[in-house]
């Protein structure tokens, strides 16, 4: 499997060459991008767009390319169905990245006074946010501790020709690195990574022990060791077939008013760590892309963490209950806040089992719905149909008080704390004694395929 974004491209349009789309007309990098974007998306329509032309540059735009979970499939190669599942296997299958030389993005290198990201086309995405942001940038640095590396997404916005501001608000890995740095008096080093395969992306997001490397998950995800290179100026090992990097580091010490900035809650964040971002070198390859993730409740900027989510609520539900069929986190909730469960309950009790089980894995899921098998959890038609038809809220929904549940930093309906309630609903039927379902003949369904075709359709 290609490790590279350019032949993760050519592989979507040999699946379905209208997957990609090249915009050659001028388009003004402040706010004409994420629009265009936002309005594809009223209309279900999530291209692979990479834009050539982009007023005041030279170096050209992609993005989308991680909007349907179809597309993230199709980096996996599985079924959309089985990603969460698939996902879930795999990134517990590590597999040790191997360096290589003479990498591609070596092929154009600035250091020092030559830096200037002003030539860089970073988009400014809404009129509320606080000016361009980089939003595709995978973040790498090592513990300082024990020298694990570390990969996650963090927002940038653009300060100066070798000046960023970056927020680790998400509390996670880089702000425990960071911290453990500057604790010691330093600086902590990193590195900024655009235009990367989406496997490499999905790596990133992998839940995994603080003593392990997110490199080897993302090995896992592509079956093969993630190939990775030296950086220029910092000490540092990144994957090796990116369109662009750009070395520096979090400054110990530092710190400038940061944001707002547009949120995947689809509302403004004022909630900062204000740090800065020192840029020591940019590399990139000859006529590279640049990657923009288009920010707010876009598809592309939920989709990949609710993969992320399901994959982890999927391995902790099987590791104690039988019989689960899928999960689905969907982005009609940001993708983190709710949770579908489709399971075949055996007895009593094991719906309740599955919604704790839930919240103990993510505490930033507000509400888990446990239905059964035969409702598919990627329709949300249909769960909300069980809702209507198997549950009675005064046995079937559990309420987690707000002072108990830990929530989401950028949940705009959270505490000072960011603490939030939880509610979880059993809309299983019981076991016993209920109203059958209308069901198609088993003969018609045998016979109808042929017929799906006159509409252009295949039945799932």
């Amino acid at each position: 499997m290609e490790q590279d974004l350019r032949g993760f491209i050519e592989r979507v349009k040999a699946h379905n060459p209208s997957d990609v789309v090249h915009v050659h007309e001028e388009i003004d990098p402040k706010y004409e991008i994420s629009t265009l974007i936002m309005e594809l998306e009223k209309v279900r329509r999530y291209p692979l767009t990479i834009f050539e032309n982009i007023k005041g540059h030279n170096i050209s735009v992609v993005t989308n390319v991680l909007a349907p979970r179809e597309r993230l499939a199709l980096a996996m190669g599985v079924a959309p169905d089985n990603l969460a599942a698939e996902f879930s296997q795999r990134i517990n299958q590590r597999i040790d990245p191997v360096e290589v030389a003479d990498v591609p993005f070596q092929e154009n290198a600035f250091v020092g006074p030559e830096v200037d990201l002003f030539k860089l086309p970073i988009l400014t995405h809404f009129p509320i946010d606080a000016g361009p942001y980089i939003t595709a940038g995978l973040v790498i640095a090592k513990d300082p501790e024990t020298g694990v590396e570390t990969g996650g997404y963090h927002r940038m916005q653009l300060k100066g020709k070798d000046k960023l501001g970056i927020s680790l608000h998400s509390r996670q890995r880089l702000w425990e690195y960071f911290r453990r740095s500057e604790e010691l008096g330093k600086s902590l080093e990193a590195t900024v990574v655009l235009g990367i395969h989406p496997n490499v992306s999905m790596g990133s997001m992998a839940l995994v022990p603080y003593n392990l490397g997110k490199y080897a998950a993302m090995g896992g995800l592509f079956g093969a060791p993630l190939e990775v290179a030296h950086c220029k100026t910092v000490d540092l090992m990144v994957p090796a077939y990116a369109e662009m990097i750009i070395e520096g580091e979090i400054v110990a010490g530092e710190r400038e008013a940061e944001g707002p900035f547009a949120e995947f809650t689809n509302y403004a964040c004022y909630r900062s760590t204000e740090n800065v971002f020192r840029v020591k070198a940019m590399q990139y390859r000859t006529k590279p892309l640049f990657q923009d993730i288009t920010p707010g409740m876009s598809s592309e900027h939920i989709t990949i963490v609710a993969v992320q989510r399901e994959g982890d609520v999927l391995n902790a539900l099987n590791r104690t209950l039988p019989n689960v069929k899928n999960v689905h986190a969907p982005v009609s909730a940001c993708g983190l806040f709710h949770c579908y469960i489709s399971m075949k309950k055996i007895a009593e009790g094991q719906a309740q089992q599955a919604i704790f089980t839930a919240f103990s894995v993510d505490h930033n899921l507000k509400m888990v719905v446990v239905v059964d098998e035969d409702v598919d959890v990627f329709d949300e038609r249909q769960v909300l149909w069980a809702m209507a038809t198997r549950l009675q809220a005064d046995r079937g929904v559990t309420i987690v008080p707000q002072h108990m549940g830990m929530g989401c930093t950028l949940d705009p309906s959270t505490d000072e704390l960011s603490r939030t309630s939880k509610m979880g609903i059993d809309a299983t039927k019981p076991l016993t004694g209920f109203a059958p379902t209308v069901e198609m003949s088993a003969e018609a369904q045998k016979q109808i395929q042929r017929f799906m075709g006159s509409f252009g359709l295949q039945r799932r």
